[in-house]
């Protein structure tokens, strides 16, 4: 398998008839998924999604794809396909269309509606096409063909994209559901049709290939929430991810069924199951969904309420019901229901979680002790099984953390594939399909964009490790005041501190060391306030490692007086 390297320079001009995939997010990490297409030129975007930040970026909202290998060429951009309405897909839309709004959107009804609602916030009206499984459009110089596959979202579509360079297929998040919900397969019939054709490069959704067999069908997760409805004696908090119409459509049925009233709770709980509502995704019987204000004057065991944080997002409505930090209190007997499986990376967030609301007295009931909920993406069952109808000639694993993506490559070469056509890659790396052969031809810059409030790309990486450290470490600011004619020390030193000790009294010790380094410094004639800063932060940082065992931020001021 080839791999990308450290040392991989900018790529060589794309050979004529040559194809480009240069993979912008999703690679390495479960998130953010997006790949630019370029052929002859112009540029076709699929997917442009949002990764959600770890404890070690603190303050950040979101993370963006890098838009900069594409910035100076948006006006070659002739569409963004989207497979599907999750926000690993869609939510850096809107970031992308504020630098230029008229891009074309591609998608199915549901996606666009979702995408439309989130651009409307940002007050962006885009101009999209809406595509359904079997159309066939042409996009610039991409023949792109919509083929229906299953997720946890309804409408998902892979895509299919014709260029003189070869046939291409992105199969975006994947299932293969024998029997959906809404009966929508996954359409292995032109699958295999796309097969028979000469399929050159599949890049494939990777994020199961090590969990072996089928994944649980979603047919099969109804008869459990039905149970949890039925043993449940007082209210019902679920709590699922905001554009899983389908787990919802599950609860609406349980709560028609054992006489309870559901409300939900959330922007973007409310805004989705509106627009799935509207589209008729998402089938609410007359009566069923009440607003949460009638909830107050209703019995609590006929009351479900649906909300967001089965991932343990700090923000959520579920992490702030179990810090008791919002209008939904958690009372002893109350049934809480986390309908979604655990993203890597989210464990520790998701038990705080737990443990918050089994504190109040509830029951919990999570994947970890009851069939609540089944993935949307392929095991290596169903990989093997798209590989094998497919043959291949060339494969790239995406959607997935590095032991993903190397699990899927190992998979294809059991099925006939060869190891050198398996072309395992990371954000920025630039593949080539030339002469029906794809492989890495180099790399093109790529970050992290964080989004900090209201700022976009201001975040550095130097600025989250200072975050990190006063997060960790603490805070301590030093303050002197020192003659400008003999550099005397007139006033100070005044020590502060936050996050390192209780008692500032334990700086008494230092006190002396940094009037000795200023003493020796005016001896020296050194005057500049900059370098007798350096000289009072590296006193005052040896001190505290060697006493405290500490690395705080260290901020020392000298003024001349």
């Amino acid at each position: 398998m080839s791999h990308p390297h450290p040392e991989l320079g900018p790529p060589e001009p794309l050979p004529a008839g040559g194809l480009r995939i240069v993979p912008l997010g999703g690679l390495g990490e479960i998130g953010r998924n997006m790949a630019v297409y370029e052929y002859d030129g112009r540029l076709l975007v699929v997917d442009c999604g949002v990764l959600f930040p770890e404890d070690a970026q603190p303050g950040v909202d979101l993370i963006l794809p890098d838009f900069e290998f594409i910035r100076d060429r948006l006006d070659k951009v002739d569409g963004i396909v989207l497979t599907h309405g999750h926000e690993d897909h869609i939510g850096a839309v809107p970031y992308l269309l504020r630098e230029k709004p008229d891009i074309p959107l591609i998608g199915s009804p549901l996606t666009l509606a979702l995408v439309e609602a989130k651009l409307r916030e940002h007050r962006i009206t885009p101009y999209s096409l809406t595509v359904r499984e079997g159309q066939r459009e042409r996009i610039g110089p991409f023949d792109c063909e919509f083929v229906a596959v299953n997720h946890s979202i309804p409408d998902a579509l892979a895509v299919a994209i014709r260029t003189p360079a070869g046939l291409v297929i992105h199969t975006g998040d994947f299932k293969i559901d024998p029997l959906p919900l809404d009966g929508r397969v996954t359409d292995l019939r032109a699958l295999a049709r796309l097969g028979e054709e000469g399929v050159d490069l599949i890049l494939s959704d990777s994020t199961n290939a090590e969990v072996p067999g089928f994944v649980t069908p979603e047919r099969d997760i109804a008869p459990v929430v039905d149970r949890v409805f039925a043993n449940a004696r007082r209210r019902i908090v679920v709590a699922c991810f905001a554009s899983h119409v389908h787990r919802v459509q599950q609860v609406l049925d349980a709560a028609a069924k054992h006489k309870r009233k559901v409300a939900f709770v959330g922007r973007s709980m409310v805004r989705n199951m509106g627009v799935a509502r509207d589209l008729g995704y998402l089938k609410v019987p007359d009566g069923l969904v009440v607003d949460t204000k009638q909830l107050e004057d209703m019995p609590d065991e006929q009351v479900v309420l649906v909300c967001t944080g089965s991932q343990g997002e700090p923000m959520s409505a579920l992490s702030r019901i179990a810090n008791r930090d919002h209008w939904i209190r958690i009372s002893e007997g109350d049934t809480v229901l986390l309908a979604s499986s655990l993203i890597p990376g989210n464990e520790n967030a998701v038990y705080r979680v737990i443990n918050g609301l089994s504190r109040w007295g509830a029951n919990v009931v999570h994947k970890g002790n009851a069939l609540v909920h089944t993935s949307g993406h392929a095991a290596a069952g169903e990989l093997l099984y798209v590989y094998n109808i497919v043959k291949p000639r060339n494969v790239m694993p995406v959607h997935g953390e590095w032991r993903h993506l190397r699990a899927n490559g190992e998979l294809a070469v059991l099925t006939g594939v060869p190891s050198d056509r398996v072309v395992l890659a990371e954000d920025g790396v630039v593949v080539d399909l030339v002469d029906g052969v794809a492989r890495i031809t180099g790399a093109v810059p790529c970050h992290n964009v964080y989004v900090d409030g209201s700022t976009v790309g201001d975040v550095t990486e130097a600025s989250l490790k200072d975050r990190r450290i006063l997060r960790d470490e603490g805070f301590i600011s030093v303050f002197v005041a020192v003659d400008s004619a003999s550099g005397k020390i007139v006033a100070g030193p005044q020590i502060s501190a936050r996050g390192v000790v209780q008692d500032d009294a334990v700086f008494d010790q230092v006190r002396p060391r940094i009037e000795d380094a200023l003493a020796k410094a005016a001896q020296d004639g050194v005057n500049d306030t900059y370098q007798l800063q350096q000289f009072v932060r590296r006193v005052v940082g040896k001190w505290v490692n060697e006493s405290l065992r500490r690395r705080p931020m260290i901020v020392p001021v000298v003024v001349e007086v």
